[in-house]
């Protein structure tokens, strides 16, 4: 049975869009016949299409744009999208479900990682840090110091409001004590547990935005929260206040964001995601000084891109050996 098993699957053809760390790779080469793109580069989108012909799963970044056209490219052979990634808005879930192909993702793996860099944004942010460090690359300080050099706010004994308490959302609440903040949330779902543990505090979104001296986003893209942050909402908030969001840069209106930033409505931004990336060099943002900006690192430790290449390639594994996969989308 086992040695059916074995010759059964490794059959199958799974292709990876990008290059990802062991193990894998080797996971995925002990069962199946693997094709997978040597570089972490994006494909481009021709290389894409003709790469997926007749492949039975794919293993896909965000970034690839996996929609009907890429369904299609691949034929009725497809059965599993495996993300490497928690967010899956880059693939057309209805598409994929109205083919019975299955969609998963890495959960419950990035968390802790996602929760640092939010907190390191929040700091960076707060005191000026990438403005600072430049300040002394380029030789600025031999100057001198002065009483107002890189004036910021203070993170500790402020109020962090947080926006969506999942996995994340909750990380970042439990870091935040550790500086004495207060920290209100807004989520769909109310956490009794978490805020009698953490001693936080539910309120309505628009009381979060009013009283909140950093908004820290951590809500997942559809329909309701697709530019949830918007003019009306940031014109909520203290003019002293900062906006952090590694979520999924389509929460927040990004026209909304520059023209407040431009008429210091806010104070300023730490971001890891944008509403088009990679972020184009042009973008008003990338020229203010209100802002720290990251390339969507959320995840990027050697020992979480590891674990998600793990988890990635086992949901395959475990969807043709038929353990039951335990990520699954839709």
């Amino acid at each position: 049975m086992i040695t059916y098993f074995m010759e059964t699957i490794s059959k199958n053809k799974v292709y990876v869009t990008r290059k990802i760390p062991e193990p894998g790779p080797s996971i995925l080469k002990k069962y199946f016949q693997i094709n997978m793109n040597p570089k972490a580069d994006i494909l481009d989108r021709d290389t894409l299409l003709e790469n997926v012909k007749n492949v039975d799963a794919l293993i896909c970044m965000l970034g690839d744009n996996v929609d009907s056209n890429v369904m299609d490219a691949a034929g009725p052979n497809l059965k599993i999208i495996s993300c490497y990634s928690v967010g899956h808005d880059h693939v057309d879930i209805y598409e994929a479900t109205k083919r019975k192909i299955i969609v998963t993702n890495t959960p419950n793996v990035l968390a802790n990682t996602t929760a640092d860099l939010t907190f390191s944004l929040i700091l960076s942010a707060a005191r000026n840090i990438v403005n600072a460090d430049r300040h002394v690359r380029i030789g600025n300080w031999e100057s001198g110091w002065s009483p107002d050099l890189f004036l910021g706010y203070d993170v500790y004994g402020s109020t962090l409001g947080i926006i969506g308490l999942g996995e994340i959302g909750t990380l970042v609440a439990r870091r935040a004590k550790g500086f004495d903040m207060k920290v209100l949330y807004y989520s769909k779902n109310r956490k009794y547990e978490i805020e009698s543990e953490l001693d936080i505090t539910y309120v309505p979104l628009e009381e979060l935005l009013q009283r909140s001296d950093f908004v820290s986003i951590h809500v997942s893209l559809n329909r309701d929260t697709l530019h949830l942050i918007d003019e009306s909402k940031i014109k909520l908030m203290k003019k002293t206040a900062f906006i952090i969001n590694t979520s999924r840069g389509k929460v927040i209106n990004e026209q909304d964001l520059i023209s407040a930033l431009k008429n210091k409505l806010i104070a300023g931004v730490g971001l890891d995601v944008y509403e088009n990336e990679p972020i184009s060099k042009s973008n008003p943002l990338t020229q203010m000084s209100q802002t720290t900006l990251l390339p969507h690192i959320g995840s990027a430790t050697f020992m979480t891109r590891s674990r998600m290449a793990e988890v990635a390639a086992n949901n395959v594994v475990n969807f043709f050996n038929g353990k039951g996969i335990l990520h699954k989308v839709n």
